[in-house]
């Protein structure tokens, strides 16, 4: 009787694989994905570097707030600007100087382009240096904070600013001031300086043009979608 019982029972059958139906493309339909694929990245590389170099001023804009980290060639920019425009006043901002601090009068990068400024012609009390205090990240945050800090405690009443950055940090840039200053109701255009490190029509033959765009492509989906702390 146990020997039969012993028969009767029966083991799990184990299965490893099975037959199942899928859809695939056809050869049209690859063709087209390729395709497609394929256009997406052309419009990509051709019109990445536009997006991200903004430039979209306020024209009645009161004050122009240039980022103090610029090379002097973009400041030169700045300058022309302000005189083409109709502001007051120009606020420099940056934090402290990482090389150099203790041969260089000035601490920070807010000091070094206010005092660029004032020795390419502009009028002492038309510049004023906003400095960002010394942190490890979201540094352009901090430097977009600051200035916001500094605002509340003048005696201005801005209706809108114009801010000034190099090349693809613009959007960055532009995004983290109206973030901040939006709930003032001010209105914050954007200005990119015209960058002299690379062709910005053919930036994916140059290296630096590469490093730039992926560097700063990654830092704005990370501030846009993330964390816009950054």
């Amino acid at each position: 009787m146990q020997t039969k019982n012993r028969r009767c029972r029966k083991f799990p059958k184990i299965k490893l694989i099975k037959r199942q139906e899928m859809w695939t493309l056809t050869a049209q339909g690859w063709a087209i994905a390729i395709a497609s694929i394929a256009y997406l990245i052309f419009f990509t590389i051709t019109h990445v570097h536009s997006f991200l170099a903004v430039t979209s001023p306020i024209k009645s804009a009161e004050v122009l707030v240039v980022e103090g980290w610029l090379p002097d060639y973009a400041i030169q920019q700045a300058l022309t600007e302000f005189k083409n425009g109709s502001y007051s006043l120009v606020i420099t901002t940056g934090g402290s100087i990482e090389k150099g601090i203790y041969l260089s009068e000035y601490k920070n990068f807010a000091e070094v382009s206010a005092a660029t400024f004032k020795k390419l012609g502009l009028e002492s009390e038309k510049v004023v240096a906003v400095p960002t205090p010394v942190v490890i990240k979201d540094r352009s945050y901090a430097s977009a904070a600051e200035f916001n800090r500094w605002l509340s405690d003048s005696n201005l009443k801005l209706q809108s600013i114009n801010v000034f950055s190099l090349d693809v940090h613009t959007r960055r840039s532009w995004l983290l001031f109206k973030k901040l200053l939006s709930p003032n109701n001010i209105k914050v255009g954007a200005i990119a300086a015209k960058t002299q490190d690379y062709d910005p029509n053919k930036w994916w033959d140059y290296s630096q043009g590469v490093r730039t765009i992926i560097d700063e492509g990654i830092a704005y989906i990370y501030a846009r979608f993330l964390n816009w702390k950054s």
